[in-house]
């Protein structure tokens, strides 16, 4: 259900954030949904978020759809389940799905070498050691592959694009001449440069811009219409404002999109498989339910079930990984692999992924269930086992009976 009370404060301030809270939770006190509701508010008093839009589902149907605080503190604006939010490295996994499409094709093979597709990629060379005023280089044992890339085991350094209107082919260029970090496929680290790197090879691979394969091929056919690297300026007025926390006064202030120069609509600026998109909560599920339906979406197959499998099945073995303990890599997707702490309350086996700005997006294929948490908060230690998602993720297990 969804509940439009309409705060009455600027700055949060105290006395006025306890009436508020009041008011919610007893309006709130009579249904599933608020469970979740209760479990967030502390969190809107404390300022630790501005507001929330929350999404659960279950066997196919939305259970809990709620929207919680403000969306923005200055103008006095409620959260809306419509918000979009910027979802940073829960992009990350539509460029697995992307990959696995153009491997049902022929058009690639997960365990090809990088440098099939990218030439640039040829002759790369490794770090051996690094001292105060002196780097070492080798050459590392084998090449790298594609699924290296897809599981974050292949050792690329993160680096920025040369340029804000960089093409993606100019960013992948600039990140071939950066030496790997270790030997591929030995250990992980989280490298969103390699994701650019996967979609610069959907690019070749496919012949299509990315921007362009996404929309054709994921965004249009899942019916993700507010999903996009360029939000239009009437999508942009439905953003929900990114917050920090000001370490002097504790309270929240506006943190902006560290990685936009200009204007949000500016479609010059450089697409980003790694954490360009906006999205809504709504959106998310659509995409989610695809992955638990085994590949179809309302009748249509974007997928084989064999693909889904390899895409959310542990890919990236016994290697330690993070961002929580107890966590493995499929292909671009997290995979839980020994539920604990935050993912306690989930199941082996639940795939997904978080962002820059703590969203967090999961689905538990064991009892059909997505969890989506969309808030826009800069400056967790870490998003991914952030108290929020922890909060969320608790009431909504147990409130299902998970």
């Amino acid at each position: 259900m969804r509940h439009d009370h309409k705060p009455v404060m600027t700055k949060y301030p105290t006395f006025l954030l306890s009436a508020y809270l009041f008011i919610l939770g007893h309006s709130w006190a009579a249904s599933t949904s608020c469970a979740i509701c209760q479990a967030l508010h502390p969190l809107v008093y404390a300022q630790e978020i501005s507001g929330a839009v929350t999404l659960v589902a279950k066997d196919g149907k939305i259970i809990s759809h709620e929207a919680i605080g403000l969306s923005n503190i200055a103008t006095n604006t409620p959260m809306q389940k419509d918000n979009l939010f910027w979802i940073a490295s829960m992009t990350k996994p539509l460029a697995g799905v992307a990959l696995m499409m153009l491997s049902e094709e022929g058009k690639l093979d997960l365990h090809d070498e990088v440098e099939k597709y990218l030439p640039e990629f040829k002759g790369l060379w490794m770090v051996e050691s690094r001292a105060k005023d002196k780097l070492t280089l080798k050459r590392p044992a084998r090449k790298i592959t594609l699924l290296d890339v897809a599981t974050h085991t292949a050792g690329i350094p993160n680096t920025t694009e040369p340029r804000p209107h960089s093409t993606l082919a100019e960013l992948v260029s600039m990140i071939s001449q950066k030496p790997l970090e270790f030997e591929p496929g030995r250990r992980w680290q989280y490298s969103s440069a390699g994701s650019c790197v996967l979609g610069r090879v959907v690019e070749v691979a496919s012949g299509q811009p990315y921007q362009t394969f996404l929309q054709e091929r994921i965004l249009d056919p899942l019916d993700m219409k507010d999903t996009t690297f360029f939000p239009t300026k009437d999508q942009a007025r439905h953003l929900a404002t990114p917050y920090q926390k000001d370490k002097d006064t504790g309270q929240l202030t506006e943190a902006g999109y560290y990685f936009v120069q200009g204007d949000l609509w500016d479609t010059r600026r450089t697409v980003k498989p790694s954490g360009g998109l906006f999205s809504t909560a709504e959106d998310l599920r659509h995409f989610y339910q695809m992955m638990l339906n085994g590949g179809i979406w309302e009748g249509k197959r974007l997928l084989s079930q064999e693909s889904v499998h390899e895409l959310t099945r542990t890919q990236s073995g016994d290697i330690k990984t993070g961002f929580t303990d107890g966590m493995s890599w499929g292909i671009h997707f997290q995979v839980v692999k020994d539920p604990q702490g935050v993912t306690a309350m989930l199941n082996p086996g639940t795939f997904g992924h978080g962002g820059a700005y703590a969203t967090q997006s999961w689905a538990d294929p064991k009892n059909q269930t997505i969890y989506i948490l969309m808030i826009q908060r800069k400056g967790f230690p870490n998003g991914d086992n952030s108290p929020v998602r922890h909060a969320f993720q608790t009431a909504a297990a147990k409130a299902l009976g998970n």
